[in-house]
């Protein structure tokens, strides 16, 4: 049986546990046998009333691990109903990065009042990493580093290492720095293993290491982890270039599904953390402004059909026929716009490349435009035996498809420069684009043609 197999069956056993009311049992599995992730998981997938039951029983020393591994809005859930000590405690040993990214949840008053609770070393390291914004490499940097001279022979160094009880976790390298903290270079695990002890660190020492800066983007350090397959990166200071922290690849996963899960939410409106269970108000509050805001695209779209209502009672095929129109720009229009979201989230688009793709978009919806304006006008014209309306509706899709598919183009473009998210408004202003271009195409082609 697989690790994943084993534990799935013992997330069965305690929901069996939970349903027949054997709590005694329930303590015993979520304190021993799951992994903290496994918790986490458990709690985001129960009702309020099982996730106040189940919280409640996770030992107090347990509670840091599983905090960790929640989402933003379970986190303050949960920190809002303990006190400042009981934090202080249940961070106690949790890595800095992970503390200050539970911190970053709370407001300031009370991020101070735990900060006061913890010891003057454990302070002043959450300080550093809550100086810098959450969306940067500072905020998502460790202070935890074993560093080491250059000067001194690998003997040393290994007599160093065998002082510690434990290394922190990921950790492929020793950072090499000066006496000023300056970052050097990176002695890897495995070259201490296999050189000479008398060698010097200096001797078998990386320089050509990638350094990051601690203001750097988070979605940037991720990109550059995939594309240099790092396990861990230094962050330095872009000021005195001194050593401040590193990055591991378990953080810079948690920034690549957190970003996966923001565009996914946001094409819907919906924040990335959005609780799966949260209470009926709460959800329908978030979800009712951008249903306000797709009613007035809506009206804006059927202002334009209500311009054209004498040449819609006069021609009853119209009003059959347009969602056709309106759909085909729709879906063109939200192919490009995907395209453009993921090309600008792996970093593929900038300033020289703008223009070729935008000339690429407009062959492809021309394209598209003639063959399916060719299909539609021949269904049309066997369905209703007028070739009139088959060449508008032909020209109608040829001109909607063209337009759709250079607003899916330009948008994300437009709206990152404004710095609004592209994921969150992209959508609906394109589908207000598609729908009134398409309705005010079609309609006063026929409106032309007929009177």
């Amino acid at each position: 049986m697989s690790r994943g197999e084993h534990q799935s069956k013992k997330l069965k056993h305690l929901g069996a546990a939970l349903e027949s009311g054997a709590l005694a049992q329930v303590r015993r599995i979520l304190n021993n046998d799951l992994q903290a992730a496994d918790v986490a998981h458990l709690l985001e997938s129960s009702p309020p009333k099982e996730r106040n039951l189940l919280w409640g029983m996770i030992d107090d020393h347990n509670e840091g691990e599983v905090l960790q591994n929640l989402s933003d809005e379970l986190q303050s859930w949960v920190m809002n109903r303990m006190s400042a000590q009981e934090m202080a405690d249940a961070m106690s040993e949790l890595d800095t990065d992970d503390v200050a990214d539970l911190l970053q949840n709370l407001p300031n008053t009370v991020t101070q009042e735990v900060l006061t609770s913890m010891d003057a070393q454990d302070r002043a390291r959450i300080e550093v990493a809550l100086s810098y914004p959450e969306d940067s490499a500072g905020g998502l940097m460790n202070t935890d580093t074993v560093t080491v001279r250059p000067h001194i022979t690998l003997e040393v160094v290994l007599r160093y290492l065998r002082r510690h009880r434990s290394l922190p976790e990921m950790t492929d390298s020793l950072l090499v720095v000066n006496r000023r903290d300056e970052f050097i270079g990176s002695l890897a695990i495995n070259k201490i293993l296999v050189s000479d002890t008398d060698a010097t660190v200096r001797e078998v020492m990386s320089t050509n290491i990638i350094t990051i800066n601690a203001t750097m983007e988070d979605t940037e350090v991720a990109r550059l982890f995939e594309r240099h397959d790092l396990i861990s990166a230094p962050v330095i200071d872009p000021a005195s270039g001194k050593l401040l922290g590193r990055i591991t690849i378990d953080d810079v996963v948690d920034v690549i599904r957190e970003d996966a899960d923001h565009s996914l939410m946001s094409m819907a409106g919906l924040d990335e953390d959005e609780d799966t269970f949260a209470p009926a108000l709460k959800s329908s509050r978030r979800r009712a402004v951008w249903l306000g805001i797709n009613l007035l695209t809506a009206f804006l779209a059927s202002a334009v059909i209500g311009l054209f209502e004498a040449t819609i009672e006069q021609v009853v095929a119209l009003a059959v026929l347009m969602p056709i129109v309106a759909s085909m720009g729709g879906v063109a229009g939200s192919q490009t716009l995907t395209l453009m979201i993921r090309g600008q989230a792996v970093g593929h688009i900038d300033g020289s490349n703008v223009r070729w793709l935008l000339s690429r978009e407009f062959l492809v919806g021309a394209g598209n435009g003639v063959l399916w304006g060719l299909v539609v006008a021949s269904a049309t014209y066997f369905w209703f035996h007028d070739l009139k309306i088959s060449l508008i509706i032909a020209a109608a899709i040829i001109i909607n498809l063209i337009v759709a598919v250079m607003a899916g183009a330009f948008l994300p473009i437009w709206l990152k420069r404004l710095k609004i998210d592209p994921a969150l408004a992209g959508s609906v202003l394109l589908t207000t684009i598609t729908d009134v271009v398409g309705f005010f195409a079609f309609l006063g082609l026929a409106a032309s043609f007929y009177f």
